[in-house]
């Protein structure tokens, strides 16, 4: 066989595995389900809220997919979250506020276990919440907590030592008790943050709301779905599959509708051999430990 055919053959070889990597590459990032440009008549893009809200950067990647993509007509956010951060919950709030009016496209919230404090937060900023009959949802309210230690570290005589520049810099302090002082500054704090919170269930709900439902829920309580749906705090009683349906139903897409679910973005490899940062950070939170040199302030969950 000539040199010409055999350096033939192998480049051809060569390149039919190059195109085999590559189709297998694609597979393995492609997003859950076809490209949206593929979508006849267009379809749902779905987008979780899960666990303890720290952020809202994967989140608002996500939406600013949807945004750019022509097939997607509707959005569904599923919510399976007992809360959060303040701000973080209150960056969800606004990036689906924001989602729906520069866009136009409808987004309805399926509830599942649970979407408490921040999750619903979050969810009243939707067109429409779906909430199964045993979703745990409402907790409008605040908790700050923490540890303190001050009685570990005299057993084990060690002095702790604080300099600060003012009378309420180090207010909260684990080492020793709240002045009085420090408790009714921090008790202001969070009733400013619950009018907050309070706020934007009126400004999302509204129209929808039963007159007497936020004082019936300032207590901080939960309720079920169904008793969720009486106090005008959701919509519908339904699952996933309601919701899609619903957010098919108001981009007048075809029902049932398809889907599409992007995977979250996978971790870098300094993360896959510290582990995730969300978790030092729970960490902290659960622990009541300093965060930014203060003391966090979170929803209850």
């Amino acid at each position: 066989m000539k040199r010409s055919t055999v350096a033939w053959i192998v480049a051809a070889a060569g390149f039919a595995f190059l195109l085999l990597l590559v189709c297998a590459v694609a597979l393995v990032f492609a997003p859950r389900g076809r490209a949206p440009s593929f979508a006849l008549g267009g379809r749902v893009g779905v987008v979780d809220i899960e666990g303890i809200i720290l952020s809202a950067d994967r989140f608002r990647d996500t939406l600013a997919r949807f945004k750019s993509a022509p097939g997607v007509k509707s959005v569904v956010v599923r919510i399976n979250s007992p809360g959060g951060g303040v701000a973080a919950s209150q960056e969800l709030f606004s990036e689906i506020r924001r989602f729906r009016k520069e866009t136009g496209k409808p987004v309805v919230v399926s509830m599942e276990s649970v979407a408490a404090s921040g999750g619903y937060y979050a969810a009243v900023a939707a067109d429409h919440i779906v909430a199964n009959p045993g979703t745990i949802t409402g907790s409008i309210g605040v908790i700050m907590q923490w540890m303190n230690y001050g009685d570990l570290l005299e057993w084990a005589k060690v002095r702790a030592v604080t300099l600060k520049t003012g009378a309420l810099k180090d207010a909260g302090n684990p080492s020793r008790p709240l002045t009085d002082e420090e408790r009714k500054y921090f008790e202001d704090l969070i009733q400013r943050l619950r009018m907050q919170f309070q706020g934007a269930v009126a400004e999302g709900r509204k129209g929808r709301l039963k007159p007497e439902a936020l004082a019936h829920m300032s207590d901080g309580r939960v309720v079920t779905g169904e008793e969720a749906l009486a106090l005008g705090l959701v919509d519908e009683i339904g699952d996933y599959r309601d919701a899609v349906d619903h957010a098919a139903r108001l981009a007048n897409l075809a029902v049932p509708a398809e889907v599409w679910h992007p995977r979250p973005a996978r971790p870098g490899l300094i993360e896959l051999l510290t582990g995730p940062s969300e978790s030092t950070w729970t960490g902290r939170l659960l622990s009541g430990a300093p965060v930014g040199g203060g003391w966090n302030v979170f929803f209850l969950w």
